[in-house]
């Protein structure tokens, strides 16, 4: 990118990446990754799995807040974990949503 369009600055070299991986089948893709991810204690590393996530909603809604991207993703795990969390929130949750 650099040989094709020399020394930029980080906003003009992010909205380059945007333009050109930002398109409606990588959308797709990232909305079908996090759809599919289920967290497995047996099988995951928490902390990876969970920034996995992070990042893929990040990309997906820059605009999220910290707490709903928290919120999907705890959605995602499900069972015991989910409501061993959610008791220990400070903020009230509710298991509807």
């Amino acid at each position: 990118m650099r040989i094709d369009h020399g020394q930029h600055d980080w906003p003009w070299c992010k909205c380059e990446i945007i333009t050109k991986w930002a398109n409606n089948s990588w959308r797709f893709k990232m909305e079908n990754a996090f759809e599919s991810a289920i967290f497995n204690s047996e099988k995951d590393e928490t902390l990876t799995w969970f920034l996995k996530q992070k990042y893929r909603l990040s990309s997906l809604h820059p605009d999220m807040s910290d707490s709903m991207i928290n919120m999907k993703i705890l959605r995602k795990c499900g069972g015991e974990l989910e409501h061993v969390i959610k008791c220990r929130c400070v903020e009230p949750c509710s298991t509807e949503d």
